[in-house]
């Protein structure tokens, strides 16, 4: 038989809380329509859950001897779709088109992802600045590390805000459902954990030139410690680019991290509008 012990090549800890397992479930509010993508199944124990109240559950886990547990336990459950791949190579969709109607068109997702994978899952998920997710999840719900969870929901102004909390919260709500101890886990990771809640959206004041913004959020925050003017002296001169946050009502001794969203957007139309891309 195959192990069921988690590897560490695969980043893999299983979730043994049952407190933790149903605010998950809580929190993807689950509904008899649901199609649930669950990245990362491990051993079942949330598929299980996930089973008993969406229409359907299509699980992609990339360990051959899970794959076949997985196999053996839902074998004559047939709303349960297991594809055995690596999530970051699928192609989802295509994947599903010639599956039955029910396992098409995943609505939701729902998962305890491997830690390793946070930055590129995400990505996979909710597509980039430039380039949005063309057929967006109703919602998106994350079993992550708790730092990472942290600079998804965190502010502007707060040390945990960062690139990697514009380039979501320009795609999502983002919501913080939880804080998840080690304990919960077995074996037990070395952080802690939390779940979060996306919501994928339109964009109300989306950027003229989103890839231009997506750009400038990475020279942005490449020094978090310097002011912004300074990291980004190498495309806009650091007096002229006083006078546009000046003008946008920014302080011009700002860091990256003071900027909201709203702010990125209107920072890069006016690079956009004065010809400056990058």
């Amino acid at each position: 038989m195959p192990s069921s012990y988690p590897r560490k090549r695969f980043a893999q800890h299983w979730l043994r809380s049952e407190k933790v397992l149903n605010q998950i479930l809580s929190a993807g509010q689950i509904s008899p329509r649901d199609r649930i993508l669950e990245i990362g199944p491990g051993t079942g124990i949330l598929t299980q859950q996930l089973l008993t109240f969406a229409q359907s559950v299509i699980a992609v886990e990339i360990d051959r001897d899970l794959c076949q547990k997985l196999r053996q336990k839902y074998e004559k459950t047939d709303n349960f779709l297991l594809l055995e791949r690596d999530v970051l190579s699928l192609n989802i969709a295509a994947e599903l088109a010639q599956a039955d109607e029910k396992f098409q068109h995943p609505n939701k997702v729902v998962a305890n992802i491997p830690y390793n994978i946070t930055g590129p899952i995400l990505e996979k998920l909710l597509g980039k600045i430039g380039q949005p997710a063309q057929n967006p999840y109703e919602a998106i719900v994350l079993l992550l590390q708790k730092e990472v969870g942290e600079r998804l929901v965190a502010d502007p102004g707060s040390k945990a805000f960062g690139a990697l909390s514009v380039r979501v919260q320009y795609l999502a709500e983002c919501e913080y459902i939880c804080p998840v101890p080690a304990k919960a886990f077995y074996p037990p990771p070395k952080v802690e954990s939390a779940v979060v809640r996306l919501r994928p959206r339109r964009v109300e004041t989306p950027a003229e030139d989103p890839r231009q913004l997506e750009s400038l959020v990475k020279v942005g925050f490449a020094n978090k410690r310097k002011m912004l003017r300074n990291n980004l002296k190498a495309i806009v001169d650091r007096d002229r680019l006083s006078q546009f946050l000046e003008q946008l009502e920014i302080n011009p001794q700002s860091r990256a991290e003071d900027l909201s969203v709203r702010d990125w957007v209107a920072l890069s139309n006016l690079l956009t509008s004065h010809k400056l891309p990058l």
